[in-house]
């Protein structure tokens, strides 16, 4: 992969000197389109985001530990009272007192929590399940991107094996041009049958300028989804010279591919977190019990005293216990509400996993008829051209059967095309 990605980045760095096309094969493509697609970089920017939950979840299970300070500056001292004095042969004298007009304060307290409802615990099992939810997102999104590259790549492919056909019909087509001017210029035909020649020429050629057009569309987009230069990339295949192997060959039984898809997976995470959602709604309304020790110093009479103290605390919600329960129906209810979606999600795609095989199988088929059909049809075509050489046959018969073999060829084209294309989303809905 990193092969891949410093071979495009130093070519997109030579484009402006040196027009060296760049040259994939469908691996290759896969490995740069899952480094080069946004969504996925998403995907891993919200894994890490979901790490980073879990680690901070985990710091709940540590002492919560502060720290405080105070100073104050009072116009007269905060503590005013008359103490009486007594004196010998005078009496009680009241005299006046001031205290703490100034003075400063500073401790710290680490409070350990015994029992918080259950709350730190499903808490970070809630942040560890995020993470898991992370990965299988990641994982369907590479799901994803590798068939969207798979229908890129083999529409060029397609319109490559078009290309190929349109060569040969030209060849063909120049060949019979050739002979009809020969006969035209022997007086053995008319210049009608030249001209109907010279019509299905440009005919084909036109076919080649749409295909040439919808060829270097097709790269531009497979180049900028793989993150290659739109301009100077190319495929390297071996195209459809032999017949695909049997899908029977990819066939999983229903429950295997069900276990292995993401969605199914993401779909009981979800059931699973309203679970735990439903035990921290709980642990709300629970007691919660801790225990602390603390330092304090401080000066408020012009004298420094230091002091070290251990403290319990318990905390009892009561009147969070008049809404509590039917907050607790509520989160009882979302995790049917999950439960009904796991099983709905369950459903659509055994249905989406049966189409998908029955769509491959179909088009395993089309591709054994397509090539029975341009077999009979090069047939067609080579008994049609003796027969018109041996004048036999005219030539609207002749371009007729060219006429068939090149839709047939090009239909033999599609249904290659559209096998790989269905392979390639059979292997993402099974969860290969």
């Amino acid at each position: 992969m990193k092969r891949i990605l410093i071979s495009l980045f130093l070519l997109s760095l030579c484009g402006g000197v040196t027009a060296q096309t760049v040259t994939l094969s469908l691996e290759e493509c896969h490995a740069a389109a899952l480094e080069h697609n946004r969504t996925l970089k998403n995907s891993r920017l919200d894994l890490e985001e979901a790490t980073q939950t879990r680690r901070e979840a985990l710091t709940k299970y540590f002492p919560q530990v502060a720290a405080m300070g105070s100073v104050f500056q009072a116009q007269q001292g905060l503590l005013q009272a008359d103490m009486n004095v007594t004196l010998p042969h005078i009496g009680s004298l009241p005299v006046p007192m001031s205290l703490m007009r100034r003075g400063f304060m500073t401790g710290i307290t680490a409070v350990q929590p015994v029992f918080a409802g259950l709350k730190i615990v499903n808490g970070n099992k809630l942040a560890r399940l995020s993470q898991e939810v992370g990965e299988l997102q990641i994982r369907k999104s590479e799901a994803e991107v590798r068939e969207k590259t798979d229908a890129y790549f083999w529409q060029i492919v397609s319109v490559k094996e078009t290309l190929k056909t349109i060569e040969a019909v030209e060849r063909q087509i120049d060949e019979i041009y050739n002979y009809v001017k020969l006969a035209v210029e022997a007086g053995l035909v008319t210049s009608n049958d030249l001209l109907r020649v010279e019509m299905r020429r440009q005919e084909v050629a036109s076919n080649r300028l749409r295909a040439e057009n919808g060829l270097r569309v097709s790269k531009m987009l497979l180049a900028q989804y793989v993150g290659a230069d739109l301009h100077d990339f190319d495929i390297r295949t071996e195209g459809f010279e032999s017949l695909p192997e049997t899908p029977d060959k990819w066939y999983v039984t229903l429950d295997e591919a069900l276990d292995r898809r993401a969605e199914l997976q993401l779909a009981e995470k979800n059931v699973e977190a309203h679970k735990y959602q439903k035990r921290m709604e709980r642990g709300k309304h629970l007691p919660t019990v801790g225990v602390g020790a603390g330092y304090l110093y401080y000066n408020a009479t012009e004298k420094n005293v230091s002091n070290g103290v251990v403290f319990a605390s318990v905390s009892v919600p009561i009147s969070g216990w008049w809404g509590g329960s039917h907050a607790l129906k509520k989160a009882r209810l979302k995790e049917m509400q999950a439960e009904n979606d796991r099983e709905e999600a369950r459903e659509m795609l055994s249905v989406e996993i049966e189409k998908t095989w029955c769509d491959l199988q179909e088009a395993y088929s089309q591709i054994l008829l397509m090539q029975r059909t341009v077999t009979s049809a090069t047939e067609n075509l080579r008994q049609h051209r003796q027969f018109y050489e041996a004048g036999t046959s005219t030539l609207t018969d002749l371009l007729d059967a060219e006429t068939l073999y090149s839709q047939s060829s090009n239909n033999l084209t599609s249904a290659c095309a559209a096998y790989h294309t269905k392979l390639a989303r059979y292997m993402r809905v099974t969860g290969r």
